[in-house]
């Protein structure tokens, strides 16, 4: 089953990636022929913006599942590692938000005004997200500091550090 497991992770991490690196090249795309044409260049801009950003933010998602699931290729061991490794992928996940807000408000900014509403909830999303990771990661802090079980490294260190006083 590991087997499969891994395989089917790499297929849809590759396909991720792939369908990333398109959404960055139409980009490119848009920007090229727009810059070649009359009118609206600027818009043209601001949405590629945004399939740049979201082009990121799945290529890192990709690089997530590959990493995590597939290079590695064992369940988290301590909490220490799934904090880390949450921490980052949530990251990637918070930044990509706040840059398509942003984008978004200077789009809606322009063109309609009374619809920022969208752009405000989604700089509120993100803000929460933040705020969410920081109470996560405030209390499984707590949890690690309370339970009785070491990571690995930190073990073989401290078997270390006896020794040499001993």
């Amino acid at each position: 089953m590991e087997v499969i497991s891994r395989l089917v992770f790499t297929v849809a991490s590759i396909c991720l990636m792939v369908l990333a690196g398109g959404l960055v090249a139409i980009a490119g795309v848009r920007v090229f022929r727009a810059a070649y044409s009359d009118g609206q260049f600027d818009n043209t801009l601001l949405d590629s913006i945004g399939f740049v950003v979201v082009g990121i933010a799945v290529f890192d998602v990709a690089r997530y599942f590959l990493e995590e699931e597939v290079l590695r290729a064992r369940e988290m061991r301590d909490a220490v590692e799934a904090r880390r490794s949450l921490t980052k992928f949530m990251s990637a996940i918070v930044i990509a938000v706040f840059l398509e807000a942003l984008v978004t408000v200077f789009k809606v900014a322009k063109q309609s005004p009374e619809q920022l509403l969208y752009p405000a909830l989604l700089l509120f999303g993100g803000t929460a997200m933040i705020v969410g990771l920081g109470v996560y990661q405030k209390l499984s802090v707590s949890v690690e500091r309370e339970s009785p079980a070491e990571p690995r490294k930190e073990k073989g260190e401290s078997k270390r550090k006896t020794e040499d006083q001993g």
